[in-house]
């Protein structure tokens, strides 16, 4: 195979091919049926397409947002790329590189060709040109910054476009702050000293330039256009007319919305009890779900723990004060909201009682606007809400947040570099053998009622023995590098740390010279980069299972070079942070780097600098590129992060220790829950929860798969009469109560092609007479129950993102006939429409609209962090710190037996840190390649999603159901 670099100039060159020319705004016909396929006509016709792509030119990117890519392709394109399967499905509204070859299975590759490697090639190398097209206009159209600086933005400063600024006003710490003065007060701030060092509690001095960005108590900014956002006001006359007035904070009403379109049926009731189980974890008990064949239950956590790190609303675990509905209230009628009977409400099972706790707002008062390029633009949306965690990838659901949090992280007495772990006391089971777990929260620690008896952890609210797991784990991992550093240390006491400290630069730290303090700060910066790296190049690749992803996020992190030639990658990252990442040329500054950014990677960028001073901004802060917009997740993101039908109702318990293959209990999820999963960990122990998690598939995201349990949580901290609460509804809300734009606009706002009715939701992939097929005619028929349908009126122009092939302006009746009637379709709740979309990605555990978002903010939270980028250096990780995140733990990179998916593979990161940290679960984990595939799953060849048992696992009860 080539070397990727090799493939760089096609990569561009294939990027920047003419814009189709296929309709955005008429209705299509999609009611494609896969038609048979020549073998040797359509290789004919695809080379043909090849040489038609070549000759047509160089396509430009998008200079208005209805310009732009929407991952539709030229018909020359389709067929070079995928041949007659591509081009049949092209009318529908889904991207087309799903469709090339190679992107799937063995079944995605042509058959009947004279060779299938060049299709694969040109299928693969296709879909990953796609992909970064899509980013680069995700980049230079979906930033918006909520605090101040998006009129710079637009107008830019001081002859430096909007998108290539590099520092913003706004993102000064204030004089309230305790590190006022010693980042520069009222004068410039620089971070310096310590500050510098490594990642600060709160977040801030990440960035030495803009030292407040991204840290504790910032607001969250957006993808969307502000005017676009909470639909419910009707802002512009856009919004009003895409909506005709039919919207409100619970209409449609959430709880009917859950009721209908969420529950998990079950065919046996009474062994589910609405997912609460049997009584002493029988195993008897059964929850039906939904279940992913390639993706487990640890996975599931794992973006949970993510999250935790990510963002959060609520402060401390509680919203702000007073009590607002959830529904349970109306059903839509003829287009009417009319009240629910006691009939329909015993029939849906749903709690006109149930309320929530409202959320906290930042702002809420009229935005200021400004004019510019003859248009009006908003400062801000309508409303803010403020980011109480950190918004880097620092690990702080781990180490803490703000001054409150980290009184919960307990450091060893013994030795304070490392974390605390604590024997279970008498008489749980691991206490016999010594195991060592996290703390429990103290009666003096700050917590709220609820997290009482729960383990002591930076984030504790909703926390769940899939949390306790990872938590310990990490916990261990970061204690098993302070043990082998100080291994290290007693060898060779005098020899250079790698550490340096600013204030003193040409000082050689020695090992025997860093201190406890600084081994701690370099601890958490090397489990930060590894729980990023896990994130990156493992759950990522096994959530989006197939070659064009695994190959795209390997690139984000390793670059399109990996290890191949370190000199190359040098000379790339060179050009790229110090051409174009200085260069006040917005295409530079921000499309272009993004591009040859693939090359060597992000991860790194800046760091290998021959002149690099680390007591100099300029070094230190060499490699970010926030394009011209301060860094925060956008509401948006924390919208598609709402998984729960990832989770089942009831774990499947296995007693590693005896037999893996035997399911010895079913445990509710629910009675895992915070104090709950003290009892659960300790009596279990990491090795057989590890099996427990690991083997298990969980669900997958689809309408009809939310676990019954989070219907009916008990909460009693709400002082309500059913003290209860619908999560699947609640999530509803607060998309709302955030102004999240419904499905349809959402799509238009990120670039992707829009739905003309709900029968667009169908997979016509899928053979008409098909049971698969029939059912989602069913969620169509429930979608229209739902949210109905109006007479349209093609006077009411809806949307400025997109306009029809003809230019004109998209209206009411989306293609149809004047007067048609037509589905409400603009009216879906964006999780409700990504979880409706069938038509998906070979191995994709998310929806297309989902995964858009992420091809943003994934890129982002990379390049603007520099503990990724200029400052992955010995002076900050250590030498042994930083060889650790690269070579996945200590000593030379592992590789994996065989070629997994075709591929010459290090054993993964989460992998190595499972075995380091629990040993005994070397044998079971030896034939996994990646840890969030099922551990038991054979995993076939290429990209297969077959659900068999490896070898050794036959006699596992979940291959025969």
């Amino acid at each position: 195979m080539k070397k990727p670099f090799m493939l760089a100039p096609l990569y561009l060159l294939m990027a920047f091919l003419p814009l189709p020319s296929i309709a955005t705004g008429a209705a299509q016909d999609s009611q494609t049926t896969p038609q048979k396929i020549d073998p040797l006509k359509d290789e004919a016709q695809a080379l043909k397409g090849c040489v038609d792509a070549l000759l047509a030119g160089i396509r430009p990117i998008a200079n208005t947002r209805d310009q732009r890519f929407q991952g539709k392709v030229i018909l020359a394109n389709a067929l070079c790329r995928g041949g007659q399967n591509t081009v049949q499905f092209r009318l529908t509204p889904w991207v087309d590189w799903t469709n090339y070859w190679g992107t799937g299975d063995m079944a995605s590759l042509p058959s009947g060709f004279l060779s299938t490697k060049g299709p694969e090639f040109r299928g693969v190398t296709g879909a990953l040109v796609d992909l970064e097209f899509e980013r680069v206009e995700l980049v230079k159209f979906n930033l918006f910054d909520n605090s101040g600086t998006y009129q710079d933005y637009i107008n830019g400063r001081n002859g430096t476009g909007g998108p290539a600024l590099k520092t913003w006003a706004q993102m000064r710490l204030p004089a309230t702050d305790p590190n006022y003065a010693a980042v520069g007060g009222a004068g410039e701030q620089v971070c310096k000293g310590d500050l510098v060092r490594g990642r600060t509690v709160n977040g801030e001095c990440n960035d030495v330039r803009n030292p407040l960005m991204g840290s504790t108590g910032t607001l969250f900014a957006r993808n969307v256009e502000f005017d676009t956002a909470f639909p419910e006001q009707g802002q512009s006359e856009l919004t009003r007319n895409r909506h005709g007035n039919r919207l409100t904070l619970t209409q449609p009403d959430p709880e009917v919305i859950s009721r209908v379109l969420f529950t998990r049926n079950q065919s046996t009731p009474d062994t589910c009890k609405l997912g609460f189980g049997l009584a002493n974890n029988s195993v008897d008990a059964n929850c039906d779900y939904q279940k992913a064949p390639f993706f487990n239950v640890l996975a599931a956590y794992w973006i949970q723990f993510m999250t935790h790190d990510w963002f959060s609303h609520m402060e401390e675990g509680h919203n702000a004060p007073g009590l607002e509905d959830v529904g349970c209230k109306t059903k839509l009628v003829d287009g009417a909201e009319v009240p629910l009977t006691p009939e329909d409400i015993q029939k849906l099972a749903c709690r006109p009682a149930d309320q929530v706790d409202k959320p906290y707002v930042a702002q809420d008062s009229a935005p200021d606007t400004f004019k510019a390029n003859g248009k009006t633009y908003q400062t801000r949306a309508a409303k803010t809400f403020t980011n109480t965690n950190t918004a880097w990838w620092d690990a702080s659901q781990i180490y803490g947040y703000d001054d409150t949090s980290v009184k919960r992280v307990k450091r060893d007495p013994s030795d304070m570099a490392k974390l605390l772990l604590e024997q279970a006391p008498d008489p749980y089971p691991t206490h016999a053998t010594g195991e060592l777990f996290l703390p429990v929260l103290q009666h003096s620690d700050p917590q709220q009622p609820q997290w009482a008896g729960q383990e002591s952890v930076g984030f504790p609210d909703n926390f769940t023995i899939g949390l306790s797991f990872l938590h310990n784990l990490f916990v261990r991992e970061h204690n098993s590098f302070v043990a082998e550093f100080r291994r290290q240390a007693a060898l060779t006491p005098t020899a250079d740390s790698g550490l340096r400290n600013p204030s003193n630069p040409k000082h050689v730290i020695t090992y025997s010279e860093v201190t406890p303090d600084e081994l701690y700060t370099a601890a958490r910066l090397v489990v930060s980069a590894e729980i990023a790296k896990v994130h990156t190049i493992e759950w990522t690749p096994q959530l989006l299972y197939n070659e064009p992803l695994n190959k795209g996020m390997n690139a984000n992190w390793n670059g399109l070079l990996g290890a191949g030639d370190p000199d190359v990658s040098k000379a790339l990252s060179d050009i790229i942070t110090k051409n174009f990442g200085k260069s006040k040329d917005v295409a530079k500054a921000t499309q272009w780097y993004s591009v040859f950014a693939s090359g060597p990677g992000i991860f790194g960028l800046g760091s290998t600098a021959s002149n690099y001073d680390i007591t100099k901004a300029d070094s230190i802060n060499g490699g970010v590129n926030h394009f011209g917009s301060p860094f925060n997740f956008p509401e948006e993101f924390v919208s598609v992060y709402r998984l729960h039908p990832l989770i089942p109702d009831l774990l499947e318990y296995r007693d590693f220790h005896k037999d893996p293959n035997q399911i010895v209990q079913k445990i509710a999820v629910i009675n895992t829950f915070e104090g709950k999963e003290t009892d659960a960990m300790r009596n279990g122990g990491m090795a057989n929860w590890g099996v427990t998690l690991g083997r298990q598939r969980l669900g997958i995201l689809t309408l009809h798969n939310h676990p019954q349990f989070m219907q009916n949580i008990l909460l009693p901290r709400l002082d309500t009469p059913t003290k209860q609460i619908d999560l699947a509804a609640m999530d509803i809300i607060r998309d709302r109560e955030h102004g999240v734009p419904r499905f349809n606009e959402f799509r238009r706002q990120y670039g992707l092609r829009q739905l003309t009715s709900y029968d667009d939701f169908i997979d016509h992939h899928l053979d008409p007479a098909s049971d698969a097929y029939k059912q989602q005619q069913q969620i169509v028929t429930e979608l229209r129950q739902v949210y109905g349908t109006h007479t349209c009126d093609a006077s009411k122009v809806i949307t400025d993102a997109q306009v029809n092939e003809d230019k004109t302006p998209i209206n009411d009746c989306l293609g149809h006939p004047n007067g048609s009637v037509v589905d409400n379709i603009e009216d879906v709740d964006t999780v409700v429409g990504y979880l409706a979309e069938s038509t998906r990605p070979h191995g994709f555990a998310i929806s297309e609209t989902q995964f858009v978002v992420f091809i943003l903010n994934a890129s982002r939270r990379l390049f603007s962090d520099r503990f990724f980028t200029s400052s992955f250096r010995p002076e900050f990780y250590t030498t042994m710190g930083r060889d650790w995140v690269v070579n996945n733990g200590p000593g030379p990179e592992q590789i994996e037996k065989g070629s997994p998916n075709g591929h010459t593979q290090p054993v993964s990161p989460l992998k190595r840190i499972l075995i380091r940290n629990i040993p005994e679960l070397k044998p079971e984990l030896d034939p996994v390649i990646n840890a969030f595939d099922p551990w038991a799953r054979d995993r076939g060849q290429y990209y297969s999603l077959a659900w068999k048992p490896r070898p050794g696992a036959e006699t596992d009860p979940a291959f025969k159901q």
